[in-house]
Order: C-alpha cells, then structure tokens, then sequence
C-alpha cells in the first residue's frame, strides 16, 4: 500500500456552479508535501499545503482535509469510460495503490510515510463542478450507481508525504460502516442512514441526518 501520486489543486474557471474558480484540477507534485489540520469549513482551507477549494459552502474544512482515490477504481473506470484517466483527474489529493479506499471504516488511521496519521472521515458525494470537469453528461447519476466515490479525510497527525510513501493501516474500529455503505446511505439507499451512528469519527452533520432518520422509522 502506498501513494503513487500526491496532487495539488491548480485554479480553474467554474462556469458548472457560477462560482469564480475550482480547484478540482488536480497535478502531481515533486518533492514532499506539508499536511496540517485546515481548521473549520468555510475559508476554503484544505489539508495540503498550496491547495484550497473555492466552493466553501460544501468543500474543505478538517473533516474534508485530504481526499484519497485508488488508482484501481481510475483503471476500471478509464476502460468503461474509454478514455486515459491521469492521477488526480477526479479531484484527489492522494492516489493510492493497493489500498482499499472504499472499502476503509470510518475512523480507520492511516499513518503514511514516517510522520503523517490520517483518519478515514466519510465519502465523496459527487457535484456539478466534478460532471463538467470530466464533460461526461450524466456523470453524477453514472457514478452514484457505481458506489465508489473516494474518501475523505482528516489529519490527525501533521507531516510532509511525497509520492511513494507507504500506507499503513495503524487503526481500524469496531464497526462495519465502511466509505461505501456511508455513500450509498447518502445517495440511493437512504434505509441504511441508522446504521450510521454507530460511526463515531462521523462528521456530525452526517450524523444528524442519520439520527433524524432514525427517529422517524
């Protein structure tokens, strides 16, 4: 398990949500990258150092610090989609190998290179920005079926990574709320929100909707 690439946003026109700019094009970078903790949402703050997201209403902020996508989901989806898919083309800051990214509890620590802990805080829910960015008209329904979007993280430990770095898996809790069941309770299968709340790591507003959802069953 390891990164393959680690990918700093460059700042692009958004005409997909009217906003001034996106940093969904993301480049791998040389040479080590600073991780900090970015502190609450709305500054547009990220967990990489020289990256930011302009949509701040629904972007950034320590429980979406970092975004991580298999390089394995890339390769699946570049042969249904025909089409050369380079690392961080769908947004992410890390593209791993040999890790199950989807498959990752929520709470799950990931300690990458000497120094770095990150901890597995919940899915990727797809937006209009990331459709026109890809250009793929029905992409945000193609991929809410697919039900493998990515996880979000938060730093819990700071440090520098770079490309290559190993992944080790330091904590797992004991639950089975993995990224994909929080994603599918999100988008298709919304029957499966009560079973979020036994996810402690959870960012509260995922956890109010589930306990909303609960209290009306």
């Amino acid at each position: 398990m390891k990164l393959l690439s680690v990918n700093v946003g460059r700042p692009r026109p958004n005409p997909w949500k009217g906003l001034s700019a996106t940093g969904i094009d993301k480049q791998p970078v040389d040479g080590p990258v600073r991780v900090t903790s970015p502190g609450p949402k709305g500054t547009g703050a990220v967990g990489l150092a020289g990256d930011r997201v302009y949509d701040v209403k629904n972007h950034g902020g320590s429980d979406q610090a970092v975004y991580a996508y298999a390089r394995e989901d890339l390769d699946r989806w570049e042969t249904e989609l025909g089409r050369r898919l380079a690392n961080g083309v769908f947004g992410e800051n890390l593209t791993t190998v040999g890790l199950d990214v989807n498959g990752a509890l929520i709470g799950e620590r990931w300690r990458i290179g000497a120094d770095v802990v990150l901890e597995v805080s919940c899915a990727r829910i797809p937006c209009a920005t990331f459709q026109g960015w890809l250009q793929r008209e029905g992409w945000i329904s193609r991929f809410t079926r697919a039900a493998v979007p990515g996880a979000y993280l938060r730093v819990i430990e700071p440090g520098d990574i770079r490309a290559g770095d190993p992944v080790e898996i330091v904590h797992r809790p004991d639950h089975d709320v993995t990224v994909d069941v929080v994603f599918r309770a999100m988008t298709l299968e919304p029957d499966l929100l009560p079973r979020l709340l036994v996810a402690d790591a959870l960012p509260e507003a995922d956890r109010a909707l589930a306990r909303r959802r609960t209290v009306g069953r």
